[in-house]
Formats: structure tokens, sequence, C-alpha cells
């Protein structure tokens, strides 16, 4: 705590209480010497006396502002007016208490102003949790059609466009939308979604629009809707193909115009938005069908981002069981449970229906009850026994990247040693080549990540790297 006032008396007072309730207090006796301390150290929380010789708490709480302090102040003073409060509030205060005070009540007041602080900290950090989670390493996947999202959604990140996402359920289209928003300038602003499948049709246009009191039977209080949340941010309506006809209209008028009324309500309430959509259905089948509004489909596809199915991107799957794994085997704090090429080989051939999602759960599956610390056919669904996958453990393992010698045929136990023998050294290197490449690849060439996704240390990286003879100039990703 830092109490800046040029009484001593208040100096005094405030330091003994509140050194007496843990604090670590500091004073100074004008504001210059208070400026100067907060420019050497961090305070959690000031008290700044309104009127001081040279310069004034007013003044002070100009420069705190300027300097971009983040702090917490609370302005005392004798003279109470409502024109100093307002200009006291308008630089930066917290609060404004005038003399005499009461201590407890003081204290009270210090005590909801730091928890109030360290819940915008909490919130500050949150986001920037969501920020980290949200970059690009969020969406895994090697595969020349998830390059190609990759590379949308760099283009179109920081614009204010709408976008609309297609692809089957399960398939990321959420990871998008907020991989999309964090990425953009609105990312300090709120990500609302809204699934538009979950909610029925009577009750949509309130929670999309909000309502005013006594607008319906039951409406007892004003709600705010989601575009009203989402002010100054992003809003996500997932499924937008299950909207309902008489709503497409509404939301026809707000795409447009970034206006709409409330349920029950005649002002008009603008609002800064940026909308992204996400359906399973083929809209523009849905148009010509009169299922979906022509004019909204086309106000929604300004750019179209699809995700592919994941049989369609079957070379991705290692990479997200091995991203699902360590992921799940980190919450539950198991140790790394290993995936052997015949297990992998099945979940490769697998059709997976369900998309990113059902893998995700099956990897979470595994790990909860796998106990042998290598996954077996036993850990696989029934339905894995029955989708080929006896046939795909006796052939080899679909292209992942990796260059697998055609002369080895792979049988159940794994690859079959030829009756002319193998350079088992020579296979080894070259699988091994191939999974550094992979891991410098997805991690956009940072060695310190690549090392991780490999197991290793860094300075064990590099010297593979050195001694394979992967020459570092000449990979355009790979960060020197």
């Amino acid at each position: 705590m830092l109490v800046i006032d040029d009484d001593p008396t208040v100096r005094d007072l405030l330091e003994s209480f509140f050194a007496d309730k843990g604090f670590s207090v500091t004073t100074a006796d004008s504001g210059v010497k208070g400026l100067d301390l907060l420019k050497q150290d961090k305070f959690d929380i000031s008290f700044i006396d309104l009127v001081m010789p040279g310069m004034g708490g007013i003044d002070l709480l100009q420069k705190i502002q300027e300097l971009n302090i983040d702090m917490p102040s609370i302005v005392i003073t004798a003279y109470a007016e409502v024109k100093t409060a307002v200009d006291a509030m308008r630089f930066g205060a917290f609060d404004y208490i005038t003399k005499p005070f009461i201590l407890e009540e003081l204290l009270i007041t210090v005590n909801r102003v730091l928890n109030i602080s360290k819940l915008k900290q909490e919130n500050v950090l949150l986001k920037k949790q969501l920020r980290k989670k949200y970059n690009f390493e969020a969406l895994i996947g090697a595969s020349p059609q998830m390059q190609k999202v990759y590379n949308m959604i760099e283009k179109i990140a920081d614009t204010e466009s709408t976008v609309l996402i297609t692809g089957e359920s399960g398939t990321g289209k959420e990871v998008v939308a907020k991989t999309i928003h964090f990425n953009s300038s609105r990312s300090q602003g709120p990500f609302i979604p809204l699934n538009c499948a979950a909610i029925p049709k009577d009750l949509l246009e309130s929670e999309l629009f909000g309502h005013e009191k006594g607008a319906f039977t039951g409406a007892v209080n004003t709600r705010i809707g989601r575009f009203e949340l989402a002010n100054g941010g992003t809003i996500f309506l997932d499924e937008i193909g299950e909207l309902h006809p008489s709503l497409q209209v509404k939301l026809l008028r707000v795409i447009q115009e970034r206006e709409f009324e409330r349920v029950g309500g005649t002002k008009t309430v603008k609002v800064d938005v940026r909308i992204l959509a996400a359906t399973n259905k083929d809209l523009e089948k849905a148009t010509h069908e009169g299922a979906f509004r022509e004019d909204l489909f086309y106000r929604l596809n300004v750019i179209p981002v699809h995700l592919p199915p994941l049989r369609k991107r079957r070379e991705d799957i290692p990479l997200l069981v091995d991203h699902f794994m360590q992921l799940f085997c980190r919450k539950k704090k198991k140790d790394l449970i290993k995936v052997p090429a015949d297990a992998m080989k099945c979940l490769i051939s697998y059709r997976w229906p369900g998309n990113v999602r059902e893998l995700e759960n099956l990897v979470e599956r595994i790990v909860i009850l796998n106990d042998t610390g290598t996954v077996t056919m036993d850990d696989l669904p029934e339905r894995f026994h029955t989708e080929k996958c006896e046939q795909a453990m006796n052939t080899s393992m679909p292209q992942t990247g990796l260059q697998e010698s055609s002369s080895l045929p792979s049988d159940p136990s794994g690859f079959r040693l030829p009756p002319e023998g193998i350079d088992l050294n020579l296979i080894l290197n070259d699988i091994e080549k191939g999974l550094i490449l992979q891991a410098l690849e997805r991690s956009g060439g940072v060695k310190k990540k690549a090392a991780e996704l490999l197991g290793l240390n860094r300075t064990t990286l590099l010297e593979k790297l050195k001694k394979k003879g992967i020459d570092l100039q000449s990979q355009e990703k790979i960060q020197i």
C-alpha cells in the first residue's frame, strides 16, 4: 500500500492501522515523491490526498494514467464536491472518501477494491491463456487440406468479414471460430457462442436479441441478448442451418445494419460485433429447396472456410492421437501411454463418423481405462473390430509423411522381415529422420517445440539434425 498525503497525522494513522492488518505500507508527503515511488516499485493499492501543495491528487492521477500504472487508487479529501469526485473518477480513481473517515469502514473498502482488482487480473490472465490456447497450434494437422485452412485463417483473422465455417459434426468448427477470434484485433473483446439447434425456437429470439421486462409471460426482468453481450467482440452462431425462417429475416437485418430491437421493445440497439457462423448442412442446397433464405446465405458466406472430415485426412490421425494422448495423460497425471503400430493402423483405417471429437473421446477413454501403458485391441471399442481393423493390421500403414519401404509387407506384429534381409540401421535412420522433419514442420520450425513433440531436449535434437545431415538453411520454415 502507498499512502500519499501531506498531512503527517493522516499518513501515520493509515500506516499504523493497515500495518496491524498485515499490509506493507509506504508513505509519501507529496504528489511528486509519490510519483517517484510508483515509478520505482509496484503497489497493489494507493491512497491519494486530493489537495496537496505542488502536484495535487488530480494531477497525480493523470500522471498515473499516462504512465499506464496498473493500480487502483482511493482518493481522500476534506473537500467533498460532486465535480471533484467526477474528475477523480474520470482520471482513474477507484473510489472517493471524505475526511473524517472510520478506519474499519476504510478497511472494508480496501478489501473490496483489492478483490475487484484481483478479479480483473484473473480476467486478463484468462484471456492471455485463451489466446495461447487458440493460437494456430490448437489446430492439429499437416495434411494439405488443413494447410489450406491454416492459410485461410491467417488471411481472414484480423478482418471484420463475416465467416461461414462448414464441415461435418466433430470436425472442430468452434475451435476454428475461436482461433479466428483470438488472432484478431477483437481478441480483447468477448467471444459469445450460441448453438442455434440447442434452444427452442420460441426462446431463441430472446436469446439472440434479449427482451424487455413484461415482453411475455415469465419475462420478469429485462434481459440482455447474445448480440449485446458480444458488443466489441465476436458472436459465433453454431448450427446456423437450424435457424427458424422467422428469425432468418431478423438476423439478416443485424448483419446488414448491426442493429435490432429487444423482444417487446421499441428502442433500437446498435452493436459493434463480428459474426462467425457454422453449419454441418449444405446451405446452398437448402436455399434451392426453400429451407434457408438465399439473401441470408450470401450475407453469411462472405468468406467460406471448409473443414474436411477426418477420413479425408487420415495422415493427420497419428498427430491427433499423439496430441490428445499427451493432453489427457497430463490431465489425469498418468505416464504417457504408447500406441504401437498395429493399434495405430487400426485407428487410421477406421471411418471416424464422429470425426476429431470422436477421436478425442476415444483417447480420453483409453487414458482412463488403460492399466498396461500400451494400447491394445482390448482398449478399442467393438466397432473397431468390425470396421476392417483386422484387415488393416495385415496391410501397410497409409502414408503419413514417412516413406515406408514397399519391400516390407506388414503383419499383425509389425513389418515382416524379407528373405533377403534388411539394413536395419538404414531403415531406422530414415524413420527417425522422417519423424524429425514432421516435428519441425508441425512446430513451424521452432526447434524447442519440435524437441518436445519428439520427447527430446533441444540439444539432443540439434545433435541429431547435424548427424543426419539435415540442412537447416534449406528448410525455409525452420527458425534458426
